[in-house]
């Protein structure tokens, strides 16, 4: 089997670009990756074009370990997002082809199940006014969907200085979800990277008092030793941190293993090479005493990949998932990922492949909006760049 072809196509929301990745064979067996590239669609794309030509086409879709290590190395210059996100397309589009050859989910062609249910939180949920009624509504609905662990950012737009009224209104947030969902429902701590240390450890100290299930990215990802600062201020409180999104390759993660500066690593299948490179940094993590939570704020194919990392990763504790908290057809696009229960969970991820089938068709009809998402934008938590979530705080 001889790979033939590689297309992207891209499937635009308000908030998200989607780009997924047609792989097709001299046998007629096709794959598909996908990736949500931040505000980097078009440089992903223009990479992908020149490494499928470079690495994959003409080649076994079955040899991935080559395809993983030419890539990464063959191109001289260190590989990051861009490179890493393009390799990852690739990658697991290959694994759906391998799965579909042998009529089997990827999952146990990655070692089997480990687990029967994947436990889920949800994101992307409070697309709301930053008042606590509305944070406390928003949170039951998705509780009434069946999740048992949210995941939000309460901060605003505020990076390092955050005026006093700042921090009450965060807190009050975070008090309001709390009262609202009761004590049985995980609260996902999300800072993007947005405090300095000495910033975070007093936010942290704060919002202990609710519990939190994590503090994710307290500190900019660039410096381990201030996330580490962090670690050994929170950890007699007994809250997990976690990190990892924006670390792209096993290399990369080297360091937060030396230094033991997380509880929780949340590596992201789809920037980080793919499901073979996610599967070795979990077993040095598990090494390390450390859960894993992969990152994902793709679309169906990229949730099914993580599903099927879930099933056969014995230290993987949760996945994201923002999918059921944006427009229909995002799912609709590729039918055949499993839905929440009413414990929180879903079930295993099906097969042949990744298990899932992609509607080209409806993927048309939903072309590209070339959205800038800013995380540091007023109003960005309602993920619609059309109503001036990509302005700026500071213009």
């Amino acid at each position: 089997m001889k790979v033939t072809r590689v297309t992207p196509v891209v499937l635009g929301t308000a908030w998200r670009e989607l780009v997924f990745v047609k792989v097709e064979t001299d046998e007629g067996i096709t794959g598909w990756g996908e990736v949500r590239p931040p505000n980097k669609t078009q440089a992903v794309i223009g990479y992908l074009a020149e490494s499928a030509a470079r690495y994959l086409i003409g080649r076994d879709p079955f040899d991935t370990e080559r395809l993983v290590y030419d890539m990464m190395l063959g191109d001289f210059g260190r590989p990051g997002e861009i490179a890493m996100s393009s390799l990852a397309l690739l990658e697991v589009a290959c694994w759906d082809i391998k799965g579909k050859a042998l009529n089997q989910p990827v999952y146990r062609l990655l070692g089997g199940a480990v687990r029967e249910r994947i436990k889920l939180y949800a994101n992307g949920w409070y697309r709301v006014d930053r008042t606590p009624g509305q944070f406390a509504d928003a949170a039951c609905a998705a509780v009434a969907m069946g999740y048992r662990a949210l995941k939000f950012d309460p901060f605003g737009s505020c990076f390092f200085d955050f005026p006093l009224d700042e921090k009450r209104r965060s807190i009050a947030l975070v008090a309001a979800v709390r009262e609202a969902v009761g004590p049985d429902v995980d609260l996902l701590i999300e800072m993007h990277g947005r405090f300095t240390p000495i910033g975070a450890i007093e936010m942290v100290r704060e919002l202990a008092v609710f519990r939190p299930g994590w503090f994710e990215e307290p500190v900019p990802p660039e410096n381990l030793k201030a996330l580490k600062k962090v670690m050994d201020a929170v950890a007699p409180l007994g809250i997990p941190i976690a990190t990892g999104e924006r670390i792209h390759t096993p290399c990369d993660t080297r360091e937060l293993f030396e230094l033991q500066a997380c509880d929780i690593l949340q590596t992201d299948i789809s920037h980080f090479g793919g499901l073979a490179n996610a599967k070795k940094i979990a077993a040095q993590a598990e090494y390390h005493y450390m859960r894993v939570a992969p990152h994902n704020v793709g679309g169906p194919v990229s949730t099914a990949a993580a599903l099927h990392f879930n099933a056969c990763t014995t230290n993987a504790m949760i996945q994201e998932n923002f999918n059921d908290f944006d427009d229909a057809y995002v799912m609709e696009a590729a039918p055949g990922v499993p839905r929440i229960g009413a414990d929180g969970c879903v079930a295993l991820p099906g097969g042949p492949g990744l298990g899932v089938s992609v509607d080209e068709a409806l993927i048309a009809e939903h072309p590209s909006r070339k959205v800038h998402f800013n995380l540091f934008a007023d109003n960005w938590q309602k993920r619609d760049t059309a109503d001036g979530a990509g302005k700026s705080s500071s213009s």
